[in-house]
């Protein structure tokens, strides 16, 4: 008997006004329970996106203090629900020096040690939040023509991969830059994960470039279903997201693109795919110990 699960993607623009972006989300969330979807994904940044520190850090609130976080999960139970909230700026407690983490590099954040945690929130149709997880490889790049980031001026990374029970699947939990390493993907597959969630603001240069091959190779090298809202246009903080929200499945092939639009996109997807695949190509089992 086929396992069918209909999934929902939100694409959007998000600014750094938190009231606005909640709105769209809300508006947009509720479309798509409506139309049945009972696992619905937001891109990465949600509640607000916001590249400037100083900005971001006024912005955030405390997990336990933040309005649009209390607000998602009355928005799950209302609608019954399963909402992964790609991703939130959350203030951290403040590190002390000594306890600042260390990654070899020189400290230029100009800061006292507060930062930001990059995090995905999955809540349950009860409004309960089944997991959480803190984005753990940061956007640190120059993309060349005066196009640079440096995420960890702001955010501090997580250290711990995260898989989400959901009830009908395991999900296994990513943000954006994440998506450039596979060995993580690996692992959430292994360990069990039938639908990887990569919520995204890829950048309009590395999205042109790298999205699509990079989603359909994670898909490809674990037999997993991807799932990956985006942001997508321009945006107040001047950046530009690529779009293209994407679900792929086990094989690879793409089920839905939803293009350089705002708006939900909805497939229902067999997780029974998932089994057979790997059975077709067991590549999760034949992992070999290398040294070089």
């Amino acid at each position: 008997m086929p396992r069918p699960l209909r999934i929902a993607m939100v694409q959007m623009t998000s600014s750094d006004d938190v009231e606005d972006n909640l709105a769209t989300a809300s508006a947009m969330i509720r479309q798509a329970a409506a139309d049945g979807a009972q696992l619905i994904a937001t891109p990465e940044m949600t509640s607000c996106l916001v590249r400037q520190r100083d900005r971001a850090l006024a912005t955030a609130r405390p997990e336990a203090e933040d309005r649009a976080l209390r607000a998602f999960r009355a928005l799950a139970r209302d609608c019954g629900i399963t909402l992964v909230i790609g991703s939130m700026p959350i203030l951290l407690p403040v590190l002390e020096p000594d306890a600042k983490e260390g990654d070899g590099k020189e400290d230029d954040s100009g800061d006292d040690g507060q930062r930001l945690a990059n995090r995905c929130f999955v809540i349950g149709p009860d409004g309960g939040i089944i997991a959480r997880y803190d984005k753990i490889h940061l956007f640190d790049v120059s993309l060349g023509a005066g196009e640079s980031y440096r995420e960890s001026r702001t955010y501090q990374g997580g250290a711990q991969a995260v898989l989400a029970d959901i009830g009908p699947a395991k999900l296994g939990l990513s943000i954006c830059y994440d998506l450039r390493f596979p060995y993580l993907y690996r692992a959430l597959a292994q360990a069990g994960a039938d639908i990887l969630s990569i919520p995204a603001a890829f950048t309009e240069t590395t999205g042109r470039a790298h999205w699509h091959v990079l989603l359909r190779a994670r898909a490809i090298e674990t037999g997993c279903f991807v799932m990956a809202p985006a942001q997508s246009g321009h945006h107040a903080d001047g950046r530009d997201t690529f779009g293209h929200s994407l679900l792929v499945d086990p094989w690879g092939e793409v089920l839905v693109d939803a293009g350089r639009d705002r708006g939900v996109s909805l497939f229902t997807i067999d997780l029974d795919a998932v089994a057979a695949a790997r059975a077709r190509i067991p590549a999760l089992g034949h992992d070999r110990p290398l040294t070089i």
